[in-house]
């Protein structure tokens, strides 16, 4: 792929507190294909940083009676084509650097399914586990508050992300609904269905990277059917992923979660699997299969691999030993630019982040439009709609992938940057 350098812009470096890694990684997937995109080098410029962030403490009375304070960070990349929208995660490595990163990607990943949103992404520095529901509570209200000025159904939407859930949304959108008087179910997507949740909505990432995976497969000349397939992570994303994997005829050989991974090339039995890690906590331990760990079990033989964890899992280290015919990425940034390099060269197909984890924010879509109209669909019609966007998303990059002998990422990155740019243009900038 052509190297061009970044466009001239305000900033002669990039601004300090933005000196992440996952933002550099985000920075130079967008500099790599600027060159394909062929967009004006201002809006270019405009394009590698966000409208705006904030930063704040978060002032929470723990259980004991005494105060603790959690870093937290709201990042708005774009709103040129409609209010920001994004999750927010609760962990300990969370930067606003971070929160910069996966704002941008969630700016393609609208543009790329023909959302009117732009992207956004929110976090608290903590460990959520080691607090306790009604800290977690007076967490979630505290920082709800002090978002106030930035989020609002037209503004900004939040959902949830790593470690946030149904729970956590309905107490965000009470927050904010205390303080206008009045029910506002739309402010955040991700609720539970008894405050206007989605059906389907918690399931929606999981959905669409099978829905992808199974189309490009065919494409490639093959099925999912009978395919071997390691999924890393076994949480929300992944756990779905694997079950719509079976559910086509796919032998899920391999699955993990923090503790570690499991292995059976005969294929894993799904539902003995989930019993054992509801009665353990973990998968660590599982009698019916062989223990390996997150590392080995990225290099395991199969079809497909879906990578359902976190950023940065396929590196330039461990990217010559993968054993498989498609990766597939359900997590925000699994893999690195060295990565994506060293898998261009060996014939490996990627199925980008943007394309392929991008079910959860168009179910959201799906759960504003119902809490906007007060008018909700049923599954049935959801799977409809999220397999109709998902498709026409894939066909677009892989038209363009084809026209331009771009790789999978970079077509997709192409097509979403086209899509804000030439919104950015037909409305200027003000004043």
């Amino acid at each position: 792929m052509a190297q061009v350098s970044p466009p001239k812009a305000a900033y002669d470096e990039l601004p300090p507190e933005l000196d992440d890694p996952l933002y550099l990684q985000a920075l130079g997937q967008l500099d790599q294909v600027l060159a394909h995109a062929d967009i004006d080098p201002g809006v270019a410029a405009k394009l590698r940083l966000p409208e705006r962030a904030l930063s704040i403490s978060i002032p929470v009375r723990m259980d004991d009676g005494s105060l603790a304070l959690f870093p937290g960070y709201r990042v708005q990349h774009s709103s040129v084509l409609g209010p920001t929208k994004g999750g927010v995660r609760y962990d300990v490595n969370v930067t606003l650097g971070e929160c910069a990163a996966l704002a941008m990607w969630m700016t393609w990943k609208c543009a790329l399914l023909g959302l009117p949103y732009g992207g956004a992404k929110g976090g608290v520095r903590c460990d959520p586990r080691s607090l306790s529901p009604k800290e977690l509570e007076g967490l979630t209200r505290r920082f709800t508050s002090e978002l106030l000025p930035l989020i609002g159904p037209q503004k900004d939407i939040p959902a949830p992300d790593m470690a946030t859930d149904e729970q956590t949304m309905a107490w965000m959108m009470d927050t904010y609904s205390m303080q206008v008087g009045h029910a506002v179910p739309e402010i955040v997507t991700g609720k539970p269905l008894s405050v206007g949740g989605s059906v389907l909505r918690p399931e929606a990432t999981g959905i669409g990277v099978v829905m992808v995976a199974e189309e490009a497969v065919r494409r490639l000349g093959w099925s999912l059917e009978g395919s071997a397939c390691v999924v890393q992570g076994y949480g929300k994303v992944g756990r779905v992923a694997a079950h719509e994997l079976a559910l086509r005829g796919a032998r899920v050989v391999a699955v993990s979660d923090i503790a570690g991974g499991i292995y059976n090339e005969e294929g894993l039995d799904l539902p003995d699997v989930d019993a054992w890690r509801a009665e353990h906590g973990s998968l660590e331990g599982y009698p019916r299969a062989r223990g390996v760990t997150n590392a080995e079990l990225l290099e395991l033989p199969c079809d497909l691999l879906v990578l359902a964890a976190t950023e940065k899992q396929v590196t330039g280290e461990n990217a010559p030993r993968l054993a498989t015919r498609l990766v597939a990425e359900g997590a925000n940034g699994p893999t690195t630019l060295e990565a994506d390099e060293i898998l261009a060269a060996r014939e490996i197909p990627v199925l980008p982040d943007i394309l392929t984890n991008a079910g959860g924010v168009a179910v959201s879509y799906f759960e504003w439009v119902q809490d906007i109209q007060r008018l909700f669909w049923t599954a049935e019609e959801i799977r409809h709609r999220l397999r109709d966007l998902m498709g026409d998303a894939l066909d677009r990059v892989w038209t363009l992938s084809e026209e331009e002998r771009l790789p999978f990422r970079g077509a997709a990155l192409v097509t979403s940057i086209r899509q804000v740019a030439e919104a950015l243009e037909a409305r200027g900038i003000f004043p």
